[in-house]
Formats: structure tokens, C-alpha cells, sequence
């Protein structure tokens, strides 16, 4: 096999020199390979030693650097901002973007509650109405919907069977007494209220009570208006005796309650995989990160390196052998990257939202007490 060159000491990189090319026409990317290029081997002992690398070896690794530290980087603003960011456009690139929290989600989120409470949410209400029969207790309401032709099942969520309201019965005793006041009161605007007089003869907590008593009445006395519904079949209090119309109800298809819950709109973020963040823009990023890449790409060199050597444990000259230090390098790569990965998720950490409150709120709270130390100006008049 043929010698393979080395490391030379110095490279000039190319565009497509890297395996994926993310950053391969980014000026600032470009300049600085071959600066970490030289950086690396020389940690790594050039000139003093063999390097068993090319300058490709050193591009790739650094692109693999700066790749991982902006997916480190963009999995904790994913992680601070996913809940704000379901259902957005897929299409928006996120890298620069400003995430203001929003309470969209949490409204979806409680939209179930509002289905349940008829209060709104994501599943329509529907209206319906069965005949009453003289003398028929029972109605069941899933053979009226297999007769209308719905699919599926359906849930009642409420029943107007009740008895005309307590204040159409109302009976006022002072109302004609020949008072010579119901002029006055359709001058105040109260002539079409009912009953009209009392808003001023008797106090408006008199009314409420008589209004209570007529229902409670109905409840003790009479047979009360009432329903009970098990399994979709309604049962009536009291059996109806005569044609009074129809039985009017509201309900919900059952089936719509997952359907409606479910977007398949591909354009929307659903997860936070498809969340849009890409690669970062390697001019964009401070001192900070750089710093990081290099020695990322470092540890990334030494094992690249720690591998080509281990091809051979050991290689034979005269009279003796010479060790190569593959376990070294291996080792070395390992406790440094994992080191490096560390440091950089708990730099993320305390400057996620969430650690960032609690500073300030800390910050805040250091103040009040510094400024209780300050002595407050006696005046002297």
C-alpha cells in the first residue's frame, strides 16, 4: 500500500473539505480551520512528533464541534420555549428569534374542561328533540340518533325538561289596590317588569323569597320536574299525560372529542423534532463558543488519532519496540469530551429562563436588604 501523507505543518482549506459542508461557505468558518487545524496538532506534540492525521481529519472534527454545540445549544431554548412554540409554522427559522411566552397552549390545553362545562371549547354542540308520547316515561336517545343517521356514539349534556319559570306565577297582593302608583312606575321604566309594583311597595329580598317559595312548593307538593339519564335513556318525572310537544336536549358526538383533538397540519410544530432550529451560524457566535469548539475539536482529534494508532500496539525498530499511546489518547478524548459537554449544559442551565428569574429575584431581594442599611436623612427644621 502506498505511504499516505501526514500532517505537514500547515493546510489551506478548501470548500467541501468538511463531510457535510454546513459551514463550508462561511467566510469566518473558513479562516478559522486552519488556524484550529495548527492548534490541535500542536497540542497533540508537532512538531516534535508524528501526527498521523490530515488537515481534513482536523476540518471534519471541527465541524462535528460546532455542529454539537449548537444542537446543545438549541435543545435548551427548545426545552425553555417548546410549550410557546406548538403549533407555530414550521417554516420560521428560530436560531435569532425572540421566544415571548404565550398562553395559547395552556388554552388548548383547557379546552377539554370548557367541552365538559358547555362553556366553549374545541367539540360542537348539537340540538335535538324527541316527541313526548302521553303516558311514556322512558326515551332513548340512541335509537333516535341510529333514526336520524349519526354515526358513532353521542353523550346528553343537557336536558330542558323543567316547569314554566316560578315568576310567571307570581301573585302580587298589592298590585290594583287602587294606590294610583302605576302611572309613576311606567315612568321610572318599570311598567313591563314583574311584577312591576314591588320595586318600590316591598323590599327586593321579598320577592326573591317569594319566588323560592313557589319552587320549593313545586318540589314538596307536586311532582317535581326532573330527569334521570343512565346510558343515554332518559327517564321523566312527572309522566307526561297529555301532547305537551317535544323533549329538547343537547349533545356531543364522542368520536369528535379525539378527532378534534388531533392537528395533522405537517406546517405546524408538533414536537421537538421538527421544532425549526438549524445549524448555527458560525460568524454569530461570541468568544464563548468558539473557545468551546476548539477544544471540542481537540478532544474530537485526539480520537481520531487514539484510533489510527491503535491499528498497531506497538512498532518494532532495532533492537527495541516503540509503544504507541493509543490508550492514552482514547482515555484523554473521552474524559475531555465528556467534560466539555458537561460544562457547556450547565453554562445553558444557569442561563435558561427559569435560572435567570430566580437571579434576578435573588438580585432584587439583595437589594432591599443592602439599601435597609442605609441611614435615612434626619431633617433638622
Amino acid at each position: 500500500m502506498a505511504n499516505i501523507e501526514i500532517w505537514p505543518g500547515s493546510s489551506t482549506f478548501n470548500i467541501g473539505d468538511t463531510p457535510f459542508g454546513f459551514y463550508d461557505h462561511d467566510q469566518q468558518f473558513r479562516e478559522d480551520a486552519d488556524k484550529v487545524a495548527n492548534f490541535c496538532a500542536r497540542r497533540l506534540g508537532y512538531p516534535l512528533v508524528d501526527v498521523e492525521l490530515q488537515d481534513i481529519s482536523f476540518y471534519a472534527a471541527f465541524e462535528e464541534a460546532v455542529t454539537t454545540y449548537g444542537n446543545e445549544l438549541y435543545a435548551y431554548r427548545i426545552r425553555d420555549n417548546q410549550l410557546s412554540l406548538e403549533g407555530s409554522s414550521t417554516e420560521n427559522n428560530l436560531n435569532n428569534s425572540i421566544i415571548t411566552p404565550n398562553f395559547e397552549p395552556i388554552v388548548r390545553l383547557t379546552e377539554m374542561y370548557g367541552v365538559e362545562a358547555g362553556t366553549g371549547g374545541n367539540v360542537s354542540y348539537y340540538s335535538g328533540s324527541i316527541p313526548f308520547i302521553p303516558h311514556q316515561q322512558d326515551y332513548d336517545v340512541k335509537q333516535w340518533a341510529l333514526d336520524q343517521g349519526i354515526t358513532g356514539s353521542i353523550e346528553i349534556k343537557k336536558v330542558f325538561y323543567q316547569p314554566s319559570p316560578a315568576i310567571t306565577r307570581f301573585f302580587d297582593p298589592y298590585l290594583g289596590t287602587g294606590t294610583g302608583n302605576q302611572n309613576l312606575y311606567d315612568g321610572f321604566g318599570f311598567g313591563g317588569m314583574s311584577p312591576a309594583i314591588n320595586f318600590m311597595m316591598m323590599p327586593l329580598n321579598y320577592d326573591i323569597q317569594l319566588i323560592q317559595q313557589i319552587e320549593l312548593n313545586d318540589q314538596i307538593r307536586k311532582s317535581n320536574y326532573s330527569f334521570e339519564i343512565r346510558n343515554n335513556k332518559i327517564k321523566i318525572f312527572p309522566i307526561p299525560t297529555e301532547d305537551i310537544g317535544n323533549l329538547r336536549f343537547e349533545y356531543i358526538k364522542r368520536d369528535e372529542r379525539i378527532n378534534n383533538s388531533i392537528s395533522d397540519n405537517p406546517n405546524q410544530v408538533s414536537n421537538v423534532s421538527n421544532t425549526p432550529y438549524t445549524n448555527p451560524t458560525y460568524t454569530q457566535i461570541n468568544s464563548v463558543g468558539r473557545q468551546w469548539t476548539f477544544e471540542y475539536t481537540l478532544a474530537l482529534s485526539k480520537e481520531i488519532l487514539g484510533y489510527i494508532r491503535g491499528k498497531y500496539g506497538s512498532i518494532p525498530i532495532p533492537n527495541s519496540t516503540v509503544t504507541l499511546n493509543q490508550t492514552d489518547l482514547l482515555s484523554a478524548a473521552t474524559s475531555e469530551k465528556a467534560s466539555l459537554i458537561e460544562r457547556l449544559r450547565t453554562y445553558f442551565d444557569e442561563t435558561s429562563r427559569k435560572s435567570l428569574l430566580e437571579r434576578r429575584s435573588q438580585e432584587s431581594e439583595f437589594k432591599q436588604t443592602e439599601l435597609k442599611q442605609v441611614p435615612y436623612t434626619i431633617y433638622v427644621g
